[in-house]
């Protein structure tokens, strides 16, 4: 056949990239050069409401009530101890007024509500033959003299807050800074700033941590919160620039291994490299950023950017033993492989949409940055990379090194190719039965949450989950608070039928497994009763008398009931974050409200840091399966338009189900649970992982249709797909295998999962699929 007659009967496609190559190769600069600006302008971007389900009825209740629930949504918590002595020095009180003073002044700080001991919303009350006397905690400007400060130790004594603010040691207290998610610019009110997380956490660290420690060796500070946990991420997350580079320099080492052709694999680094710009510029088009989460994509777009890359090179040297130029062995591996190719990129990246099932934006913006990513590698990896090495080409060596291997028998591929053999297949199937058992026996144990204390998305040593854990172990009060809304008509939250209700759920919650106590507005009444009865323990009740129920309630603190007397937060002090516990403390709640909920009174679930984490396993736990039989719906509706039949569907699904059940099992014995961060993993896995499938079965496909007995047809592919299938497996598991040793758990989760999802996938389709093939194809039908 003459060239001319070649890219004149070429498929349309092919004709109109390789017929206009020198147009598209200047196309393909333009946009490199535009999206390389745009993706040099992209930040880290995160906020508190993309991490949580904003939709799921506890969320919504929380924010339809934020502006009464002062300190419990999103906020941080900063304790200042002091090494040698105690707090009630002039020292340490000089010292926490500084800190107080600089951290109001930060920005994003709701300062009305900031509370620490020289804040004056901090008081203490007492009862004296008098009635009550009380005021602020720290009522002098400065505590100078031993009087001064045994004055303070009396009124901290008073307050009520030892073991919250103070420390049952009295080595250290807390100053509660509550956050605004948007905040007024300084310079003009009329107009709001998205808090900065990065930003602030530095700032935390710089003028709070670093400046107070420093001058003051004997001071020691400890901060946690959700604007600290993320700072902390963002954090690690720049430092994950180390393994982009260490994994651009195993791909290069591998890819020179495998082609053993210096300028083909520089050519295939560099689109997998163009096809990361691409996606990055187009995501700052589009108007996104990089949150925690988000931020492992660019590595898996470069690794997929490979792994279809290696096809096209591997295509290459193939077609160039009967090629007479590189613009014909391009054309050719092209035409070959474009199909299959688009067919698993399309469905890789209609599997990450798939994510948006999950309402959960951080989870959403994960899937269209993956699926973004994919639909680029179409155009660099399966068009631009061809047409680049239709001008460059593979080294003589490496062209005559692979006729070198295909004229003789190759022993590694002659074995593999047994598991096609009519007395293998059998035992293969008996396998994977057994894999199946296994893996679903097994990976019903996958919990759903967090599994460990403090913040899981971080190790365990890390600096914050350290001053977590110094927190719980000096402070009374958990930091795990599940808030129960008690919402009734104005000026009715005192009501004694309110108040007997809700000294029935403390009572309830009091007595539950996993809950340490609750507090309550009905709690700070029974004190005031008590103590205007002589401090009697008989009297610390409610009483009956609702004036007596209005002059209790007078004396609360700010944040135990709002203005209006309409919404009374019930605070429940959890020993963890557990998905146990929080689906055990938030059923008992939901029980309670359903006998008791009424017109005129209502409890509603949630708010605190365990009423989000409880809302968002909900959402997790209901979306798993649906995102996972989407995703897998999707793959069998791409791979049956692609193949026209359900047994070559069959052979290319059985193993990648295979996968996803071991994978659970693998999650059950490590004791990493379904959440925000490993949930996308599901989606991610049978994505890329289809791949294999549909490109061995392509191959094997072609070699039935030619008449060849289903082994020896595995054996050409093997030696032709299966090659490069084994690389890319290797390639892609070793590249997130450098995820393993991140300072952030949760990347180093996905690290572990991801690699053995690469590398199962990969042996899935070259052991399982023939094994299948043996029982469900008919070459006769195939030749028909």
């Amino acid at each position: 056949m003459s060239k001319l007659h070649q890219e004149t009967s070429a498929p349309f496609v092919e004709r109109l990239i390789f017929n206009n190559r020198i147009v598209v190769l200047l196309l393909f600069a333009m946009l490199t050069v535009f999206f390389g600006y745009q993706a040099a302008q992209v930040k880290p971007d995160t906020s508190f409401e993309k991490m949580i389900p904003l939709k799921h009825p506890y969320i919504a209740n929380m924010i339809a009530h934020e502006n009464d629930l002062p300190n419990l949504g999103n906020s941080i918590r900063i304790a200042v101890e002091i090494k040698d002595g105690d707090i009630f020095s002039t020292e340490y009180m000089e010292t926490l007024k500084r800190i107080n003073d600089e951290v109001f002044f930060l920005p994003g700080v709701d300062r009305s509500n900031l509370r620490s001991l020289w804040t004056p919303n901090v008081r203490w009350t007492e009862v004296t033959e008098y009635g009550f006397d009380g005021g602020p905690v720290a009522n002098r400007p400065a505590y100078l003299s031993e009087s001064d400060l045994e004055e303070l130790r009396e009124n901290v004594l008073k307050s009520g807050e030892i073991g919250r603010l103070v420390a049952n040691n009295f080595k250290s207290t807390i100053i509660d800074v509550p956050l605004q998610e948007a905040y007024p610019n300084p310079e003009n009110q009329g107009e709001l700033i998205q808090l900065d997380y990065g930003d602030f956490s530095r700032q935390l660290e710089d003028k709070i941590r670093a400046e107070f420690q420093g001058e003051n060796p004997n001071i020691q500070i400890h901060i946690v919160g959700f604007a600290k946990k993320v700072g902390d991420l963002i954090d690690g997350i720049i430092k994950v620039v180390m393994f982009f580079g260490a994994a651009l320099l195993i791909t290069f080492v591998l890819l020179m291994m495998f082609t053993r052709c210096l300028k083909s694999s520089i050519t295939t680094l560099v689109c997998s490299v163009i096809a990361v710009v691409w996606q990055l510029g187009l995501l700052r088009t589009l108007g996104f950023g990089l949150d925690p989460y988000s931020i492992l994509v660019p590595f898996l777009v470069f690794a997929i950017g490979i792994s279809h890359g290696v096809q096209i090179i591997n295509g290459m040297a193939i077609e160039y033993t009967n090629a007479d130029d590189s613009q014909t062995a391009a054309r050719r591996a092209f035409r070959a492989l474009y199909i299959p190719g688009i067919v698993a990129l399309i469905s890789d990246a209609v599997g990450f949409v798939t994510l948006l099932l999950i309402e959960i934006e951080v989870i959403r913006e994960l899937g269209i940055a993956a699926s973004v990513g994919v639909g680029v590698i179409i155009l660099t990896n399966l068009m631009l990379l061809p047409i680049l090495m239709s001008y460059i080409g593979i080294s003589r060596k490496a062209v005559e090194r692979n006729r070198n291997l295909a004229n003789r028998p190759q022993k590694l591929w002659l074995g593999v190719a047994k598991f096609a053999h009519p007395a293998v297949a059998p035992i293969s199937v008996v396998l994977a039965i057994i894999a199946f058992a296994f893996g679903i026996y097994h990976g019903k144990n996958v919990a759903i949450g967090d599994l460990d204390p403090g913040a899981p998305e971080l190790r365990a040593d890390s600096r914050y989950n350290l001053d977590n854990q110094f927190i719980i172990e000096n402070y009374s009060t958990s930091s795990d608070i599940l808030v129960v809304m008690v919402k009734t008509p104005d000026e009715m939250c005192s009501a004694y039928e309110t108040m007997e209700a809700i000294d029935q759920l403390e009572w309830r919650m009091n007595n539950l497994d996993g809950v340490q106590s609750a507090v309550s507005l009905v709690t700070v009444a029974k004190q005031v009763i008590m103590g205007n009865n002589e401090g009697n323990l008989k009297w610390q009740t409610l009483s009956r008398n609702q004036d007596n129920l209005n002059n209790a309630i007078s004396r609360a603190p700010s944040g135990m009931f709002n203005s209006a007397c309409s919404l009374a937060p019930v605070m429940i002090f959890l020993d963890d974050h557990k998905a146990d516990t929080l689906k055990r403390a938030t059923a008992e709640v939901e029980a309670f409200a359903a006998e008791y909920n009424t017109d005129d009174l209502q409890f509603l679930l949630a708010a605190g840091n365990a009423g989000i984490e409880a809302a968002t396993n909900v959402v997790i736990e209901a979306s798993q399966t649906k995102m996972l039989l989407t995703v897998y719906a999707v793959v069998i509706l791409m791979c049956l338009i692609t193949f026209r039949s359900i047994r070559a569907v069959l052979c290319i699904i059985i193993p990648l189900a295979l996968t996803s059940v071991l994978a659970n099992a693998l999650m059950a014995f490590l004791g990493i649970g379904v959440k925000v961060a490993t949930l996308p993993v599901i989606a991610l896995g049978v994505g890329i992982g289809v791949d294999y499938g549909i490109y061995i079965y392509s191959r094997l496909e072609t070699y039935l249709r030619q008449g060849l007995p289903l082994q020896e047809a595995y054996y050409e592919t093997l030696k032709t797909t299966g090659k490069a299938v084994t690389f890319t497996g290797f390639t892609l598991a070793i590249g997130v295998a450098t995820w393993i040793f991140s300072a952030i758990k949760f990347q180093a989760d996905m690290g572990i999962l991801l690699t053995f999802m690469f590398l199962w996938n990969m042996f899935g389709a070259l052991w399982l699929l023939p094994a299948l093939a043996r029982f469900l194809i008919r070459p006769d039908k195939l030749r028909s």
